[in-house]
């Protein structure tokens, strides 16, 4: 079995990609993105941190987060988006999902898979490459032919600040980057 070694630095600027459960397109229901959103927010509140970029997808998320000074552990705060969001999710469905004997003795449900993908940011052009990879998402999926198309991204905040030009809008429609970027 692999061993996971994850990087764990005060402050530091994190890009994860969370996957469904066999890519369960879940967040196409917006009762599932809403109870998404709303255990992001809950998390946020309890152990502070900063997103600088999100984009959700059917079946995954990408996120660029920034922890505080002092503050390394982003596991908990991954782990505590998926356990809210899977409470809420089946109370609010009604499904209950069927464990197997590992899931059981692990307190998971089938909503999430086990793991997330995390990258530690090492600098500017790192974090650019990321941040875009991010927005350009639901192009690259094949959900969508223009960046503006895809409305659960932070692209349009991005291009409302005059970050992305509007021009960037069309110009981005082939996929511009390569490396492992957790998908």
């Amino acid at each position: 079995m692999p061993e996971y070694r994850r990087i764990y630095l005060p402050g530091a600027t994190y890009f994860f990609t969370i996957v469904t459960y066999k890519r369960c397109p879940l967040f196409l229901d917006e009762n599932a993105r809403k109870l998404l959103n709303e255990a992001i927010e809950n998390v946020m509140v309890k152990r502070p941190f900063d997103i600088l970029a999100m984009c959700l997808l059917p079946d995954h998320i990408h996120m660029l987060v920034t922890l505080p000074d002092s503050d390394t552990d982003y596991s908990t705060r991954i782990r505590e988006i998926k356990r809210l969001f899977t409470i809420s999710y089946q109370k609010q469905t009604g499904i209950v999902l069927v464990k197997n004997k590992s899931r059981k003795n692990k307190k998971e449900a089938e909503i999430w898979q086990r793991r997330f993908w995390e990258h530690t940011i090492r600098d500017e052009n790192d974090l650019q490459n990321h941040f875009d990879y991010i927005h350009f998402n639901p192009v690259k999926h094949g959900y969508v032919e223009a960046l503006d198309e895809w409305q659960w991204s932070s692209f349009h905040h991005y291009v409302e600040i005059g970050v992305y030009p509007k021009s960037q809008v069309n110009r981005m429609k082939n996929n511009p980057f390569k490396g492992d970027f957790g998908e």
